[in-house]
């Protein structure tokens, strides 16, 4: 994915070096002054060249898997909404309430556990961390097609939350420890687009499983998860192989490219691929930042109308008068569009600069669409407010993931600041699950009401607020407001900074 070159702005990522920033060896940071340049003598347009190739590689080698395993992710932790109106709710006899609590339980544990899996991932290595949660999830998974009542799929639920808690925190992390900032917003959003794709695929998949109904005694919903959870275990399988490790340790770079990785992270003013200790102060740095706090804010609107809109769009699609297995195939339409709008958007945010813009402009269809939702009761003017909604959401998933990446730095500052970012916002899932009731059928205001006030309060509303704040602080330091506080320190303290350093601009 050849990127052109970005134009030089406030808010650029790709910045010329500061006044304020010491180089030597006529020009270069200090940084990368003590990491060989494997291309020194080359001329710019090779050297470009090279970088294009380089780029081209660790796109080949890290998307399209990690895409794969996020795929699998979000379709087994959503495809109880396709179980649903399979005759799940019926077979094991559960209230609606009890339903409700069996999303919720999810949540909960999934929450609890992402600021953890950071500091895990970081000390165990992606190429065995990663694997061996999708082993567990895929068991889980499977278990749930094997229970018979309701306190058994909430355990199975709640495991579930688990053991999936350290993918979707642990690849945007691992992901920006090999990118440029300004180049790491399309790959998350290629990364994300798998979360639409598993909702379109979620629901071909499951209208041709169900009519495996009766099949060695189980139930057609028994068998998703059966078959999906299976799947999710061959695919952890292969990913012992497939998944590789941070830029100083992978083995499919060679000790030029690992050189070409680590020194183009040191000049876009990244540490975050190198060891570090672990020390608690790192955990209280990032809980004190104020952009974990407004990154929370604005998340939170993100993935409690995604979760909202994700586990009950067949039974919305179902209340529009149509039957089970067309319910289903209906579901697969937007999804695909908003895997389409999702890259679109990461692109565009990359080459801008601007995602803050980005999650005001999107934010701005999912509004128009959940008010078409709950203003209309005709079928197709409730499915085009599905194709807005689903618009609305999902590119601003990663593109806040993006955001908060770029503008915090630090070995464990940056996975610890993610972690509760995403954490926070799945605990939004507790609402999500409860807010869809069936005695409010076939309208659903209620919980249509409760994703427009996500929308417009916190991800538009935060989007806005967070903006405005980075701009206030961009300009200080540029005004050198913000100067001393590296005064009296050594060239190492001040890179130890992070986000910290005067010449850090932050991304708008």
């Amino acid at each position: 994915m050849d990127k052109a070159e970005p134009k030089i702005s406030d808010s650029d990522d790709a910045r010329s070096p500061s006044d304020n920033e010491k180089h030597v060896d006529g020009g270069a940071p200090v940084a990368v002054a003590n990491i060989p340049d494997p291309d020194e003598g080359l001329s710019e347009e090779a050297r470009k060249k090279i970088d294009r190739k380089l780029l081209w590689k660790l796109d080949i080698q890290l998307i399209p898997w990690l895409a794969l395993l996020y795929l699998m992710s979000f379709l087994d932790r959503t495809n109880i909404g396709n179980a649903k109106i399979s005759g799940l709710q019926e077979d094991l006899n559960l209230t609606n309430n009890q339903y409700n609590d069996t999303l919720t339980i999810f949540f909960i544990s999934y929450s609890l556990f992402e600021p953890l899996t950071q500091i895990l991932l970081k000390r165990f290595r992606p190429s065995i961390f990663l694997p061996v949660t999708m082993i567990l999830w895929g068991i889980c998974m499977t278990t749930m097609g094997l229970v018979h009542n309701f306190g058994g799929l909430m355990t199975a639920r709640w495991f579930l939350g688990i053991t999936e808690a350290g993918l979707f925190p642990g690849v945007n992390y691992y992901l920006s420890c090999w990118y440029k900032r300004s180049e790491f917003g399309i790959r998350a959003a290629i990364f994300f687009s798998a979360a639409a794709l598993a909702g379109s695929f979620g629901g071909l998949l499951a209208a041709a499983i169900v009519n495996m109904d009766g099949v060695g005694g189980k139930p057609g919903w028994a068998w998703i998860f059966i078959l999906e959870g299976l799947a999710t275990v061959v695919v952890a399988f292969f990913s012992f192989w497939m998944v590789h490790d941070f830029p100083d340790e992978a083995k499919f770079l060679s000790d030029e490219d690992r050189r070409r990785v680590i020194r183009r992270l040191k000049e876009d003013k990244q540490s975050s691929a190198e060891h570090e200790e672990f020390k608690l102060e790192y955990f209280w740095a990032a809980v004190k930042d104020w952009k974990t706090l407004t990154g929370a804010i604005i998340y939170m609107g993100c993935d409690g109308a995604l979760y909202a809109f994700s586990l009950f769009i067949p039974t919305i699609i179902q209340q529009m008068g149509y039957k089970s297995v067309h319910a289903q195939l209906l579901s697969v339409p937007p999804y695909a569009v908003a895997a389409v709008v999702t890259i679109t958007v990461g692109f565009i945010a990359d080459r801008t600069g601007k995602r803050g813009y980005c999650n005001m402009v999107m934010s701005l269809f999912g509004i128009i669409g959940f008010a078409m939702l709950l203003g209309s009761g005709v079928p197709h003017v409730q499915y085009a407010g599905v194709f807005l909604g689903a618009m609305g959401i999902y590119p601003c998933i990663p593109n806040t993931i993006s955001w908060t990446a770029n503008n915090v730095e630090g070995v464990y500052k940056r996975g610890i600041a993610l972690g509760f970012v995403i954490g926070w916002g799945n605990l939004n899932g507790i609402v999500s699950s409860n807010i869809y009731r069936t005695e409010d059928k076939p309208r659903f205001k209620p919980g249509h009401s409760v994703v427009l006030v996500y929308e417009a309060l916190f991800l538009l509303g935060g989007s806005i607020l967070q903006h405005l704040l980075l701009r206030r602080e961009n300009a200080k330091r540029r005004a050198g407001e913000r100067d001393v506080w590296v005064q009296g320190k050594s060239e190492h303290e001040v890179e130890k900074l992070g986000d910290k350093r005067p010449d850090f601009l932050y991304t708008l």
